[in-house]
C-alpha cells in the first residue's frame, strides 16, 4: 500500500505513546510505501527542526533512510505536473502532487483541505490517521 503523509501526521507517528505509532511500525516492517518529494522532505525537515530541534530531525531522517535501505519502501517522487487542487492552503498541494504522481492509495491527514480530492477521480484518497490505523494497521 502506498501513502503520502502530511507533516502533522509524520510528527505524530514518532514516540512510543503516540496513537499513530502503528503507521511508523508498518513502515519499519515494509508494509507501507511512503511517497515523498524534495519539497515534502524539506518541509518535514524545517518543521521538525523548528519544533523539536536538529537532533530530532536527524532521528527521523535516519528512520527514513533505514526503511529505504531495508525495504526500499520510501519512494522519491519528482512530480512533473502541478494540479493546484487546494486553493485554501496552496502549500498543501505538494502532498497532492506527490500522491497523484506516485499513484498513492491514500494521503494520511487530519486536514480537511484535502477533502477536495474526494469525488474528483484521483486515486489517492484523504484518510485520517485514526481511520488508517483502524483499517490497515
Amino acid at each position: 500500500m502506498r501513502v503520502c503523509l502530511d507533516t502533522n501526521t509524520l510528527l505524530q507517528i514518532f514516540g512510543r505513546t503516540q496513537p499513530f505509532r502503528p503507521i511508523k511500525d508498518a513502515m519499519a516492517r515494509g508494509r507501507i510505501e511512503l511517497a515523498v518529494s524534495t519539497a515534502i522532505l524539506l518541509e518535514y525537515e524545517e518543521t521538525i527542526t523548528r519544533l523539536s530541534g536538529r537532533t530530532r530531525w536527524q532521528e527521523v531522517e535516519q528512520f527514513l533512510i533505514a526503511a529505504f535501505q531495508l525495504h526500499a519502501n520510501i519512494l522519491f517522487i519528482d512530480p512533473q505536473f502541478r494540479f493546484h487542487l487546494i486553493s485554501s492552503d496552496p502549500d498543501d498541494n505538494k502532498f497532492v502532487d506527490c500522491a497523484i504522481a506516485a499513484q498513492a492509495d491514500y494521503i494520511i491527514t487530519s486536514d480537511h483541505d484535502f477533502d477536495v480530492l474526494l469525488g474528483k477521480g484521483y486515486k489517492p484518497k484523504p484518510i485520517t490517521p485514526d481511520q488508517f490505523v483502524a483499517a490497515h494497521c
